[in-house]
């Protein structure tokens, strides 16, 4: 039997920053050409709130962000030394202490002792929030940076909210998630937490975190300000602790300039005019104790800012191969919400929508969105994404590059993670695993790569400008992750600069 194969590399996309340069790596093109956004120094005030220890410590290190930080990795390609604030971003972090704000000590110590034993879990989350929410008003800061302890965010706790017969459904329901991420071909753990983004997970509902639950109800309050969450591990760590100061100094300044309403930098090779939207599916007990899916939509647009839309409940027997699925009215529905808000947002109809999934189009999901965008739209693509146990190893020393888009009889499968040629190195400890990609409709399957590989460039929640998944699912799947904080008559906070 003949295979049919053809390999091709897809260029690596590029990003723009300031004036209209370009370049493939941020941390080499911000200080070059400065932030997409650049109009002169940006002032960003900032907030702290934290035990009064954490608060000090944090404030002293982000001082020091102002000055120049060499990296201690050993790799200098990729890992490069932190400029300094102004030189980076063109940015300066204001710290005035009347933003600043001290959790009460002694109430600290009692609630996580109690929430550690299951109790008072929401006590300690408020204790925060009072804290944070005094901040808001007419001179609120631009961010408000949260330093919490390391044991508090590991801090898990059981769901108290679920009756032992929802547990025990939601159980059934994480082993079958867990056997379909164990289906993939010998999965390392960086494969598993990669598949894990790409499947609806129990463990969402079936248990709290500290910082989802926190940042929940931050998003909820109309006047609230984007928060950054800091360990004090994160700014007392040595250098060879895992990334260097240097290297957080990137990640954190970035994530920072994004949330104070900054952009650090744009897609340089999406076409303009074009909706790009994510569709996941996430586990909600509803009022009335009734476990059902909800169903997330994430957009993005080189034109407008990216936003999140709540789309319909889903019963759990609802279901195709394990998996949920819109019907057709929802999925029409979902594609009428969607369009909506792009136009009120850009003034104008897109001129074409790509929808991405994580599971093959059901008959009615096909039909239904078809339905949604007739007559508004001129093109819709329906594509989807989901991992697979395909491996290819290359001639040599070199892993798969990314970009690398592989066709074997008539599957597509691309390479978002790999070596990467302007880091010289593979980020990575296993034989890279691609993305397996298709669509419902006839499209340019390359033409749908690029995009796809455009739009893993674009979490701003990161210095490297890489991910495995574009920004569409990977947004999608954090509004889920906190959706389940919410009631099921919540609306999500529509701003992604609220989940990065």
């Amino acid at each position: 039997m003949t295979i049919q194969m053809k390999i091709d590399v897809l260029h690596e996309p590029r990003i723009e920053f300031s004036n209209a340069k370009t370049d493939i790596d941020p941390r080499r093109g911000l200080p070059r050409n400065g932030p997409s956004d650049n109009r002169g120094l940006r002032r960003v005030r900032l907030g702290f709130v934290g035990l009064a220890d954490d608060v000090q410590a944090t404030v002293g290190w982000f001082s020091k962000l102002e000055q120049f930080i060499p990296a201690k990795e050993s790799n200098s390609a990729r890992f490069r030394n932190w400029p300094g604030l102004k030189k980076a971003l063109n940015a300066e972090f204001l710290m005035e202490e009347r933003h600043q704000r001290h959790i009460n000590a002694s109430k600290y110590e009692l609630f996580f002792k109690e929430a550690q034993r299951g109790q008072k879990f929401g006590e300690l989350v408020e204790l925060f929030e009072d804290e944070i929410s005094g901040l808001y008003g007419d001179e609120a800061p631009d961010c408000i940076i949260v330093c919490i302890r390391p044991e508090l965010g590991d801090l898990r706790v059981i769901n108290p909210g679920l009756t032992p017969e929802e547990r025990h459904a939601l159980e059934m329901l994480r082993a079958e998630e867990e056997s379909d991420q164990l289906a993939l071909f010998q999965p390392s753990p960086d494969e598993l937490e990669a598949a894990s983004a790409l499947y609806t997970m129990a463990d969402d509902l079936l248990f709290r975190t500290f910082y989802r639950a926190l940042k929940a109800r931050i998003m909820s309050d109309s006047q609230a300000v984007p928060i950054q969450v800091i360990r004090r591990d994160t700014i007392d760590r040595p250098d060879d602790k895992g990334h260097s100061h240097a290297t957080r100094a990137w990640n954190a300044a970035v994530s920072i300039y994004y949330k104070a309403k900054g952009i650090p930098w744009r897609p340089a090779d999406l076409p303009k005019n074009v909706c790009f939207v994510g569709v996941s599916f996430h586990h909600m007990k509803k009022r009335g104790g009734h476990l059902v899916y909800a169903s997330v939509a994430q957009a993005y647009s080189t034109d407008i800012e990216p936003y999140a839309i709540k789309g319909a409940n889903i019963d759990h027997s609802q279901k195709w191969d394990r998996q949920p699925y819109l019907n057709e009215a929802q999925a029409r529905d979902l594609m009428e919400q969607i369009l909506e808000e792009y136009e009120k947002r850009a003034g104008v109809s897109p001129d074409r929508v790509v929808i991405h999934k994580t599971t093959h189009y059901q008959p009615e999901e096909e039909a239904g969105f078809m339905q949604g965008a007739k007559g508004r739209v001129a093109n819709c693509d329906l594509i989807w994404l989901r991992s697979t146990s395909f491996r290819i190893v290359r001639k040599g020393t070199e892993e798969p590059w990314r970009g690398t888009l592989c066709s074997v009889d008539g599957h597509n499968y691309l390479f978002t993670s790999g070596y990467i040629p302007w880091w010289n190195e593979f980020p990575g400890m296993h034989i890279p695993a691609p993305l397996e990609i298709g669509s419902m409709n006839h499209t340019d399957i390359a033409a749908r790569s690029r995009e796809i590989l455009a739009l893993t460039k674009m979490n701003w929640n990161s210095s490297d400008g890489i991910t495995r998944l574009p920004i569409t699912l990977l947004f999608a799947r954090r509004v889920g992750e906190l959706m389940c904080e919410l009631s099921d008559n919540a609306t999500p906070n529509p701003s992604f600069r609220f989940y990065v």
